[in-house]
């Protein structure tokens, strides 16, 4: 069978095109980290320090290549194609970032029908330098390969297309074997120093996205905890109850990137310049508790943090690799929407945002929330820059109760101080009023700051109208405002290393909570304040000053009166007030001390806990 490319002038001896290929395999590798949501030289620093990293990126990009040397007979034409399809990945992983906080993985494969709403339904910013290089290198080597190509394999027996098939075959099989071997190594991939161990983006462009990408291969959704039996956890889902509650309505309000660090010394606020004026008068009401919230990661990951609270389990125990929570759930789980709608309170969700994004349209259906309003759904949203203010997302809570009959249940994730922070978010013409800091401030990192201080006043904004308009009301209701996680604030930290701001690991890794510390008020308004009786109830609650977001619904169902109707909330108040604060090495006992080694009863707790999440994820059936 006569060969279907076109014969080149000049061919390159087996040797040359060995090294033409490994040289071509550096090159894509060097463009496809460059097409990443990064400083490149902050990456290449990283590489330079770490050239192990170097091999493992440009290992998958030259066996591709190789295998698809074999396979067209041309070094140049398998090079083109390689590039088309490792920079592609690579840029598709940067629009996801940038899109949804979340980088490609393998399993996205499984979810292509997405790519089809999302460049439909957003305002996609394609990195256009990016792509142009992309493809013009691409077409390069095309234009190469058609006056140089490579001379037949020396063996005259695979010299047909049974020797192709065979170099193609070979060429993938070593590159599926290193996947499952030297990619899939835990301890590999966590040996390597990367800006922030919990943000999975920045994993992903510290160590290059062809490696993380790779590593991800063998990596699952959930891992199975040491010691699950299913007929154990089968036994704990008993005791179930509904009616017990207060029928006082709770609206929950988890505010993007909402966070005090505008409270941090380095900043020197006026009295009419304060931009959480609102919250800081909030939390002296008599009939309000504060403190802060430990999310699960750090600048980034608001799907995990409304996982986190929705249903008591966590992100970061679900697999030793990086999770998106959202990923996980396939299937009805509890949740605070089924505790109150077991109750026949009304239960919503709203984001405005896309439904699409980390599938909330399903998820939040198995969740058991009635009603869900995304941005498709909502008339005459209103934007400032790319983003659904929260002025508006306040309306329509306020729209809800009006029209409410009877007590309800509300869960909003807003969406306007969404990073990026840069000098356009809000139009070429806006102007940010100045950032008061006695810090000396780089000018990118004043301009991170201006931006994203403007969308925090938007938010402390929306915290003082809801407030204002629950006090009003007759009808009982408790408020719950919080941050999804801190703000992004450059590469490396760098906002927050300006600010002298300590959000960085210990010395040997160790978690640094102040990363994950988010502000959090519970207000009751009057009518609910009586219902509760709420100097013993808030004193019975005995909530300390920092809880992880995985205890925050609960404790949230216990003050309204439902903390015995879910045995598995229950659980989580009683964990609650033993381990207040659970990170991923990291936990925060009763008294406020912080230790990397539980009690023997106290694992025991948390081997529960994972197990009987295990178990709610897997194997639980409940209606719809």
């Amino acid at each position: 069978m006569k060969h279907p490319f076109p014969k080149p002038k000049y061919r390159l001896s087996l040797p040359l095109s060995l090294l033409a290929a490994a040289l071509l395999a550096g090159g894509i590798t060097l463009l496809a980290l460059w097409c990443q949501p990064n400083s490149f030289r902050a990456v290449a620093s990283g590489f330079l320090r770490q050239p192990l990293l170097i091999v493992l990126n440009a290992l998958p990009a030259g066996l591709l290549l190789l295998a698809a040397a074999a396979l067209l007979r041309n070094v140049f034409f398998a090079g083109a194609l390689v590039n088309l399809a490792v920079c592609g990945l690579s840029i598709a992983n940067r629009v996801k970032i940038e899109v949804r906080d979340e980088p490609v993985f393998p399993r996205d494969f499984a979810l292509l029908k997405e790519v089809g709403s999302a460049l439909e339904s957003y305002d996609i910013r394609f990195p256009l330098p990016q792509i142009a290089l992309v493809v013009l290198t691409a077409a390069a080597l095309l234009v190469l390969g058609m006056f140089v190509g490579c001379r037949p394999f020396p063996v005259e027996k695979l010299r047909g297309w049974g020797g192709s098939l065979l170099g193609f075959a070979a060429s993938l099989a070593v590159l599926t074997g290193l996947i499952f071997t030297l990619y899939a190594s835990k301890d590999l991939y966590q040996s390597f120093q990367v800006s922030n161990a919990e943000y999975v983006p920045a994993v992903f462009n510290d160590l290059g996205f062809p490696y993380a990408f790779c590593h991800h291969f063998t990596t699952y959704l959930v891992d199975r905890p040491e010691g699950f039996r299913r007929a154990e956890a089968e036994g704990w889902e008993t005791g179930d109850r509904t009616g017990l509650g207060k029928d006082v309505s709770v609206v929950m309000v988890m505010n993007e990137a909402f966070s005090d660090l505008t409270d941090a010394p380095a900043f020197a606020w006026g009295e009419e310049g304060d931009p959480l004026a609102n919250f800081h008068a909030l939390r002296q009401d008599p009939h309000a508790l504060s403190g802060h919230v430990a999310v699960p990661g750090f600048a980034g990951g608001t799907a995990n943090t409304e996982f986190d609270v929705l249903t008591g389990m966590q992100t970061n125990a679900l697999s030793a690799s990086t999770t998106s929570a959202m990923r996980v759930v396939n299937r009805n789980l509890d949740s605070l929407f089924r505790v109150f709608g077991n109750d026949g309170y009304a239960t919503s969700f709203y984001h405005p945002g896309d439904n699409w994004f980390y599938n909330r349209e399903n998820v939040y259906r198995w969740l058991g929330a009635e009603e869900t309003l995304f941005a498709g759904d909502m008339e005459n949203p209103e934007y400032k820059g790319r983003w659904v203010t929260d002025a508006y997302a306040a309306g329509l809570i306020e729209a809800l109760f009006e029209e409410a009959e009877g007590p309800v249940f509300h869960f909003t994730t807003t969406i306007q101080n969404h990073m990026s922070y840069t000098a356009d978010k809000y139009g070429p013409d806006y102007v940010f009023p100045p950032v008061e800091t006695g810090a000396a401030l780089s000018e990118e990192a004043e301009t991170l700051l201006r931006v994203y201080v403007e969308g925090l006043r938007d938010a402390d904004a929306m915290l003082g109208r809801l407030w204002r308009f629950f006090d009003g009301r007759e009808e009982p209701v408790v408020l719950v405002f919080w941050g999804d996680h801190l703000p992004y604030l450059g590469d490396r930290q760098l906002g927050y290393r300006q600010l002298g701001i300590d959000v960085f690991p210990g010395p040997e890794g160790q978690e640094n909570l102040t990363a994950y510390k988010t502000p959090y008020v519970l207000w009751a308004n009057d009518a609910a304040a009586e219902i509760l009786d709420w100097e013993n109830a808030a004193a019975a609650l005995d909530l300390p000053e920092t809880v992880s977001a995985c205890f925050l619904g609960a404790a949230v169902l216990e003050l309204t009166g439902r903390g015995e109707e879910s045995p598995w909330f229950s659980f989580l108040n009683q964990l609650r007030r033993e381990l207040p604060v659970a990170q991923k090495s990291t936990y925060q006992l009763a008294d406020g001390s912080l230790t990397g080694e539980l009690s023997a009863r106290q694992r025991e707790l948390v081997r529960k806990w994972r197990c009987w999440s295990y178990y709610k994820l897997q194997y639980k059936e409940l209606s719809p």
